[in-house]
């Protein structure tokens, strides 16, 4: 019997306006246990507003939105918010404040456990500064002290809008294990970023805004197909052994000359492990094979190309 994943968000038909301005327009979305969901869009697409109403900061003009099965208004916000950890784009704390007594006050107000401090100093790498002033802290400190305040309660829903702002590589690689760990223990996480290369390979699921509508929704693999995307495929070899991998497939695919022993080879990423044993079965001498497949940033300006859109960050 087929395991049904739990629903933690539930958008159906959201719209959203400014006056005149149409900052969202019928946009559904879902998010499944333990799903990280990717939310994409140039600056002004609509994605902090459509953070800002599911985690219930705005209500919709028009639409629904269920988080954790639970709907925004009575009792019934105080068990999704406690179950919902949340890491703003601008992360302002009190200065005058240690890191401990920052975390102790966010602990109380979300009623987790002061037990789990420590242990998150120790995730993002903070013991060091525990019980230093956070107005001694640098930007990256603050961010990651940020991280470990959305953690607390060890929430069921991470929303993370620009989670490796100011940090340097040491410290991203470790965000995105956190965000691995949280995974695999069920967590559902929203995460909205432009450093698409990043987190290319870290989400499940990708959503594109544009002017506030949603023109994709699908995995990686699924967005390049419906964009005709290719993999490339890198072959060096002998000069003999490139000539007959170019005589043999030039006819139906599109062929790169770099050099006399090295060439590449553009198909479809579904192709690309049949073209792979076509290559095996010639028996001819290569010195490396690469594949490279589209990126999540190539998806995204293929989406942005198809929709007209011109604007930049």
């Amino acid at each position: 019997m087929k395991m049904t994943l739990k629903s933690t968000v539930d958008a159906e038909g959201l719209s959203k306006s400014f006056g005149n301005v149409n900052a969202l327009q019928d946009v559904s979305l879902s998010l499944r246990e333990g799903e990280c969901l990717a939310l994409v869009g140039h600056n002004g697409a609509g994605k902090s507003t459509l953070i800002k109403i599911i985690l219930g900061l705005l209500e919709p003009t028009e639409g629904s939105v269920h988080v954790l099965g639970k709907g925004k208004s009575g009792k019934s916000q105080k068990d999704w918010k406690r179950k919902t950890g949340f890491l703003p784009e601008q992360i302002l704390f009190q200065k005058n404040m240690t890191g401990r007594e920052a975390l102790t006050f966010y602990a109380r107000l979300k009623g987790a456990p002061l037990s789990e401090i420590e242990e998150l100093f120790a995730r993002v790498d903070l013991t060091h500064a525990i019980d230093n002033r956070i107005g001694t802290y640098s930007k990256g400190m603050r961010q990651r002290l940020g991280m470990a305040q959305a953690l607390l309660g060890k929430p069921d829903f991470l929303v993370l809008d620009e989670p490796t702002s100011g940090l340097d590589p040491v410290a991203r690689q470790n965000i995105y294990k956190i965000l691995d760990e949280e995974k695999r223990r069920g967590t559902s996480i929203l995460i909205s970023s432009h450093v698409l290369t990043e987190i290319d390979e870290r989400v499940d699921r990708v959503v594109i805004l544009n002017s506030g509508k949603l023109v994709a929704d699908g995995t990686l693999s699924s967005l390049c197909q419906e964009q005709t995307l290719q993999s490339k495929l890198y072959i060096e070899g002998t000069p003999e052994a490139c000539e007959r991998i170019q005589k043999v497939f030039s006819h139906e695919l599109p062929i790169t000359k770099l050099s006399e022993s090295a060439i590449i080879i553009h198909c479809e990423m579904a192709r690309k492990v049949l073209v792979l044993n076509s290559i095996y079965a010639l028996a001819i001498p290569l010195s490396n094979i690469r594949i490279s497949d589209p990126t999540l940033e190539e998806v995204f300006s293929a989406y942005m190309q198809n929709t007209g859109d011109t604007q930049h960050d």
